[in-house]
């Protein structure tokens, strides 16, 4: 949780950092405005490491499977770091912050969508719902994790309860879900169906995957499928519903009624700052920044680190360390009255 008027930095903190705190979320906005600018040099850059690699690591996977299955295998799990650092890009990408032109921004995401099996157009929209209405309890169902209250919950028949605890555990959740999410649910614009141009966006990402395919398969068999797309785009898959499972679901997230809620207010508190080892922060495009990101979604990624190295209270706000998330993927109903997600047998005790 975030204390803005008494910031919580390290006592090394620079003073004007300290000093020029903003007292209110809406304040932060302003302080953030002057990280938004991407630099082409540096977009370009961060785009060459992140394909070159995963292109070189493809067609060496490729050439493994002459020697060792399990060789293709391995190496094809480590291009999954490099396949979700591009959906990282193609993020960036909805949100404007990659270039500085709109159109560049739109064609590039449209063209990882296909590597991704993420119709960008689609996707862009539904994200947008989810930036827009993180943490209001009256709106949800749209681009993000489902999550009931206590009371809610509570107010289900028997059947309702077995099929929200099983939707919300871990092996649906992070085993099952992201299969069906990019090779299954992905293929339609579920949610946006009454609108031609995300039919248009799902069809033709869906053309050029397939077209892709095709292409592997004409050249190379069945065995480049099964032993490198599969499992290298199931396993990003998998780290980036993680991602965004831990960037929300926190026991001190924030979640109001629509009267109470307020958009810069749900960004900052509702989001957390995911902290990783500097390789998986860099693999992931620094998306474990995420309070700033939901406060000023248009820096571009590789700036986030700016921020919290100008802005010790915001370095130091809603920190997560990877074990502390662990423990809250047990935790699966908002608590209206204490304001804290709980789990199950915290809710049920609750009631005791």
């Amino acid at each position: 949780m975030f204390d803005q008027s008494s910031p919580t930095g390290p006592a090394a903190a620079p003073t004007e950092a300290r000093a020029e705190a903003p007292q209110t979320a809406r304040d932060w906005v302003k302080v953030l405005a002057k990280y938004r600018d991407p630099s082409a040099t540096r977009s370009l850059f961060e785009l060459g490491v992140t394909i070159g690699p995963f292109v070189l690591l493809w067609a060496l996977a490729w050439w493994s499977l002459s020697v060792s299955y399990w060789l293709a295998l391995a190496i094809s799990m480590v291009n999954a770091a490099f396949l979700l650092r591009l959906f990282a890009i193609q993020h960036d990408c909805g949100h404007g912050a990659f270039f500085a032109n709109r159109t560049a921004d739109d064609w590039l995401g449209r063209g990882l969508g296909i590597l991704t099996l993420t119709p960008y157009d689609v996707w862009r929209s539904s994200h947008s719902m989810h930036h827009s209405a993180s943490g209001n309890l009256d709106r949800r169902g749209m681009g993000d994790i489902n999550t009931l209250t206590v009371a809610e919950y509570e107010a289900l028949g028997r059947f309702e309860r077995l099929r929200y605890r099983l939707y919300r555990h871990p092996i649906v959740l992070f085993g099952l879900g992201p299969g069906y999410l990019f090779f299954l649910q992905n293929r339609l614009p579920l949610g946006l169906m009454n609108k031609a141009r995300y039919w248009v966006s799902a069809m033709v990402t869906n053309a050029g995957i397939f077209a892709a395919l095709g292409l592997i398969i004409w050249f190379g068999g069945l065995m480049p499928v099964v032993m490198i797309f599969v499992p290298s785009t199931l396993l990003a898959a998998t780290a980036g519903v993680w991602l965004f499972y831990v960037q929300h679901q926190f026991e001190t997230t924030h979640w109001e009624g629509e009267g109470e809620w307020q958009i810069h207010h749900a960004a900052l508190e509702g989001s957390s700052h995911y902290v990783m080892p500097k390789v998986l922060q860099w693999l992931s495009a620094n998306i474990g920044i995420h309070h700033v990101h939901h406060l000023y979604s248009r820096i571009p990624f590789y700036r986030l680190p700016e921020v919290l190295r100008d802005h010790a209270t915001l370095a130091e706000g809603n920190r997560m360390t990877i074990r502390e998330s662990i423990a809250n993927a047990r935790l699966h109903l908002w608590d209206e009255d204490s304001k804290r997600l709980l789990s199950f047998a915290q809710a049920r005790a609750r009631n005791a």
